[in-house]
């Protein structure tokens, strides 16, 4: 039965469970919705289950059409990727990549592999989604990202992918320079609850691992904390308003150089882990992405190590 299964029976289950309604559906694919009504119709009888469940509102996939729609976006996705490298295996120069990356690849990993491959393939296209893990994976296991770039999910998110280290980071907490903490000898994080404070959201694995490090010493996180992913926002807050904040050793190595923040000698031991590549587990990958890994593992080698908190905040010169 699935081998009648033509491409357009497919687009057409992805549009409707894009829109919910066939009246949406028809309109995204230019067609009428009695059309659509009749294609979904073949469709279902074809296999034998009813894909979407009619409601007033609308239609709401069943577990066989979100079964069904899960597979046919990596099959369109696989396609559509297969055309590109055929067309990159013929002019040798192109190709496309969709990179997902996190806060901790952003600072110099991934744009200084951008570069020096955009050297060697001047043609070639490169998409970039920022976000968070939670955000980031269900594309990925979609077909929508090639990659991900930053740190390493923990186990239990891994289901159906692949990871590989790439060096080791942490977070650093990152007050404005000239901070009234700053020259402080014997910090820890009891003297940092009553700051205010910008944290990465619940749902990330930097914000479970910063908890952890407030659990480790019997102190509750900040419960207050202003939710933010984007350094924009956050330098913002933490340059005019004192906030306080928790960054990737590469981000806060980067910001140091300008000579606005400070780095509290605080250690956040849960941190410490692998940032690296993710992948789809047995997904294949163009030449091109495969050239981008290839350039990614070479910057990653140049790298510094992080170095473990000192005596005294590192302080810009």
């Amino acid at each position: 039965m699935l081998k009648r299964l033509a491409f357009r029976h497919l687009r057409l289950v992805i549009k409707i469970a894009e829109e919910r309604n066939l009246v949406g559906a028809a309109k995204r694919l230019n067609m009428t919705q009695p059309a659509v009504t009749k294609a979904l119709r073949e469709i279902e009888s074809m296999l034998g289950v009813d894909l979407f469940e009619r409601t007033n509102r609308g239609v709401i996939p069943t577990i066989y059409g979100e079964a069904l729609v899960a597979h046919a976006r990596l099959v369109l996705t696989d396609l559509s990727r297969a055309a590109e490298e055929i067309s990159d295996l013929r002019d040798g120069t192109g190709g496309r990549i969709a990179v997902g990356t996190l806060l901790a690849a952003s600072a110099s990993l991934l744009p200084d592999a951008i570069v020096k491959l955009k050297k060697e393939r001047p043609k070639l296209a490169i998409s970039i989604k920022e976000g968070t893990n939670d955000l980031l994976l269900p594309g990925l296991r979609q077909g929508e990202l090639d990659l991900v770039l930053g740190r390493l999910p923990q186990i239990w998110d891994c289901e159906g992918l692949e990871q590989e280290t790439l060096f080791q980071d942490a977070g650093c907490i990152v007050v404005r320079a000239g901070h009234p903490l700053i020259g402080r000898n014997y910090l820890g994080l009891h003297d940092l609850l009553a700051l205010d404070w910008i944290l990465p959201r619940q749902q990330t694995t930097l914000r479970r691992q910063i908890d952890l490090a407030f659990f480790d010493q019997g102190l509750a996180p900040p419960s207050n904390a202003v939710e933010s992913v984007s350094l924009l926002t956050n330098r913002a807050l933490i340059f005019d308003s004192g906030y306080v904040s928790v960054w990737p050793w590469q981000v806060a190595q980067r910001e140091l150089q300008t000579g606005r923040i400070a780095i509290l000698p605080v250690r956040l031991r849960p941190t410490e882990g692998p940032v690296g590549i993710t992948t789809r587990l047995g997904a294949r990958l163009s030449p091109a992405a495969k050239m981008l890994v290839t350039m990614l593992r070479k910057v990653a080698g140049e790298i510094p190590a992080f170095p473990l908190p000192q005596d005294r905040p590192v302080i810009p010169a």
